[in-house]
């Protein structure tokens, strides 16, 4: 979808098409989730600190998001893709991949055929535009819908697979982050190109064995994953953006509880259960850092993740001002599949089942019924309250990651 959140809310008040609209938290200390393509023209984009978008684009229109509209629109969308192929994989609230391979020959059309029909339906019924790449892998399809952006569609056939990633900046590989592109760098690879020219073996010597055979089938288009309409999501989290920068342990300690709990409950009401714990650290200079580690056992418990994000935060050393945290659960597991871990004198079905008791707690009288001890009667003026939090039904306050809510999504990373 293009610029999603943006586009709903301007389907929602027609005075404002043509105009820069900006969809995100306060200027105080919110970020953009969504900036309409007339924002875009002037610097904004997601992700960016609401106040920097102010300064960009005093002009543009403001608004606080809206996740259950964009929610409803979302369904209506994915009901539209589904109305061509029951292999539809949700990525988000506005992107889905497609594999249509049956709908070609059941409908007797083209790849871009299929993609002109959807866009067409999509605009007519919802009154929102997306863009489509056409490939014949996930991978390169995902690179090639960048392109169309916005309100087109772009096919990168078999035969040109590697003319359209050659010139691409090997921060277009999946897995390449900045740490990775000034490692390749340094290699002198810059481009796709020159990962798949470069050979295995300089690529070993850089990124190491396993992350050097990803980058280079990917660099030689060679994505051997098939769209999974029935994929669990990977991960599920929580992240919070303080009011004013937090210095005190004991104060980080609490949020991270905070979050450790709102990301346990996410993970017992989807029944998975977590491999690994993240901790995500972002400081007032904007620097980010991230830890994780991986369990002995798949975990959906509060005092766990809590135990080891501390961990994590405590072996940063001292901090500079915090700015936001965040708690993240990976390498999820369906709970009835995943092994238990009994440790002699831990009395951990007594944790499972307190927990436990208390969602149902919650889900009777409210969230605010039962919570840790530690967090009672907590005011502290530290802890953000903007309209990107307030989206999450189960604890107001927090933003869901990547993966965690459908109805609470991140900033827009596609459009």
């Amino acid at each position: 979808m293009d610029a999603f959140y943006a586009a709903v809310e301007i389907r929602s008040r027609p005075e404002l098409r043509g105009r820069p609209v900006v969809v995100g938290g306060g200027p105080e200390r919110g970020v953009v989730l969504s900036a309409s393509y007339e924002a875009r023209a002037f610097g904004v984009r997601s992700a960016m600190p609401s106040a920097r978008a102010h300064r960009l684009c005093p002009q543009a229109v403001f608004l606080p998001p809206d996740f259950s509209t964009y929610a409803e629109v979302s369904r209506a969308v994915m009901a539209v893709f589904r109305s061509v192929t029951p292999l539809v994989q949700p990525l988000s609230l506005d992107e889905a991949f497609l594999d249509v391979s049956g709908a070609l020959r059941r409908l007797g059309t083209t790849p871009l055929g299929i993609a002109a029909s959807i866009r067409e339906q999509v605009a007519a019924e919802q009154d929102v535009t997306c863009s489509v790449g056409v490939a014949s892998t996930m991978f390169v399809a995902k690179l090639a819908s960048r392109v169309a952006k916005p309100d087109g569609v772009h096919l990168v056939p078999a035969d040109g697979v590697r003319a359209f990633l050659d010139p691409l900046p090997v921060g277009a590989l999946w897995g390449v982050g900045e740490r990775t592109e000034e490692v390749l760098g340094g290699h002198g690879i810059a481009t796709v190109g020159d990962v798949a020219a470069a050979g295995l073996t300089t690529l070993r010597r850089a990124v190491g064995e396993a992350h050097a055979a990803h980058l280079f089938a990917l660099a030689h288009g060679v994505d051997e994953r098939r769209v999974d309409p029935h994929g669990r999501e990977k991960s599920a989290g929580a992240e919070e953006t303080f009011a004013r920068d937090l210095v005190d342990p004991a104060a980080l300690r609490r949020e991270l509880l905070r979050l450790a709990d709102r990301t346990a409950r996410m993970l017992r009401h989807r029944a998975v259960r977590a491999r690994t714990v993240a901790l995500k650290v972002r400081f007032a200079d904007f620097t980010t850092v991230t830890r994780s580690r991986t369990l002995p056992a798949p975990t959906d418990l509060a005092r766990d993740l809590h135990a080891t994000a501390t961990d994590l935060l405590d072996a940063l050393g001292d901090l500079a001002p915090v700015r936001l945290l965040g708690v993240r659960g990976e390498g999820l597991v369906p709970a009835d599949r995943a092994p238990e871990q009994i440790l002699l004198g831990e009395p951990e079905h007594g944790w499972s089942d307190a927990e436990r008791a208390a969602d149902q707690a919650r889900s009777r009288f409210g969230v605010a019924a039962v919570r840790p001890a530690s967090l009672l009667g907590d005011r502290d003026p530290a802890r953000a309250r903007s309209p990107v939090e307030a989206a999450d039904p189960a604890r107001r306050g927090h933003r869901a990651q990547p993966g965690a809510a459908r109805a609470a999504s991140p900033p827009e990373p596609n459009g």
